[in-house]
C-alpha cells in the first residue's frame, strides 16, 4: 500500500516558472553591460542566446559567447557581475502554479528545493511572490556547490526542516538526473513535470510518476495526501522558516 503522503517538495527553476524567461533578462543584462565595456551588444547577444541554447546547465556560456564575438576573456568577471545582479522583478508562474501550491500549503507541508547562487535564487522566489505558499526554501549552495542536487543534501535539510521522514514525502520537478535521482536517492518518491528545458529528456527509471506540469501534478496529488491533521507540523515548519529565510 503506498504510504500517505504528509510533506511535498517541489523544485523552482523550470518547474514552477519557465526558466527562459529570467535567462534572457539575464542576457540582456550581460550585453548592455558588454556594450558598456565598448563590445557591440547585439552580436553578444545572439551569441549568449545561442550558446545557452545548447544547454543553459553546461557553464562557461559567458566564456564561449565572448570567444564567438572575438572579445577578450579577462571581461568575464565583470560579467559574471551583471548576471548574477540582476533581479527579475516579477516572474510569471506557469498557469495553475499558485492554485496549486496553495492546495498544497492547505494540507501538507511544503518546502522549495532549488540550486544555485543563493541572493540570485532568492530574487527569484521573491518575483514569483510564492513564499508564502511555502514552509521551507532550501538553497543548496548555502552548503557550497558540491551539495547541489542531485546530492540527498538538500533534500534531507528539506525533510529535517518540515519534520517529516523521507517515505512519507514526494518531491516534484523537472530534471531527471537532478530532482528525480536526488529524491529518490534520498528516499522519497519523485513526480517528474514535463516542462521547460529538459522536457523531452528521458525519465529517470525511478520516477514515482509523471505529469504534464506542476497543476496536473498536484492534482494527481491531492487524493493522496495524509488527513488534514498536520498542523503541529506546519506550525514547527513555519517557525523553522522564520529562523532561516530572511
Amino acid at each position: 500500500m503506498t504510504a500517505p503522503i504528509r510533506a511535498v517538495l517541489v523544485d523552482l527553476d523550470d518547474t514552477l516558472y519557465p526558466q527562459a524567461r529570467f535567462l534572457e533578462l539575464a542576457w540582456r543584462a550581460v550585453a548592455d553591460r558588454g556594450a558598456a565595456l565598448g563590445l557591440d551588444r547585439t552580436p553578444l547577444l545572439h551569441a549568449l542566446r545561442d550558446i545557452a541554447a545548447q544547454g543553459s546547465a553546461r557553464g562557461g556560456i559567458i566564456d564561449r559567447a565572448l570567444a564567438r564575438v572575438g572579445a577578450p576573456t579577462d571581461l568575464v568577471p565583470e560579467l559574471l557581475v551583471a548576471f548574477r545582479g540582476v533581479d527579475p522583478g516579477r516572474l510569471e508562474p506557469y498557469p495553475g502554479v499558485v492554485d496549486a501550491l496553495a492546495a498544497l500549503h492547505a494540507r501538507v507541508p511544503v518546502a522549495i528545493v532549488t540550486d544555485g547562487e543563493v541572493p540570485g535564487q532568492r530574487r527569484k522566489v521573491a518575483a514569483l511572490d510564492v513564499a508564502h505558499l511555502v514552509d521551507a526554501v532550501v538553497y543548496s549552495d548555502s552548503a557550497g556547490r558540491g551539495y547541489r542536487k542531485p546530492h540527498p543534501r538538500p533534500f534531507t535539510d528539506a525533510l529535517w526542516m518540515l519534520d517529516v521522514a523521507a517515505r512519507d514525502a514526494v518531491m516534484i520537478g523537472d530534471r531527471p538526473e537532478k530532482d528525480v535521482a536526488g529524491a529518490v536517492g534520498a528516499g522519497l518518491r519523485a513526480v517528474r513535470v514535463g516542462t521547460g528545458e529538459y522536457a523531452t529528456a528521458p525519465d529517470h527509471p525511478a520516477t514515482w510518476r509523471r505529469a504534464a506540469t506542476f497543476a496536473d501534478a498536484v492534482d494527481a496529488l491531492l487524493p493522496l495526501l495524509a488527513p488534514p491533521d498536520q498542523g503541529a507540523a506546519v506550525a514547527a515548519a513555519s517557525l523553522v522558516r522564520a529562523a532561516t529565510e530572511p
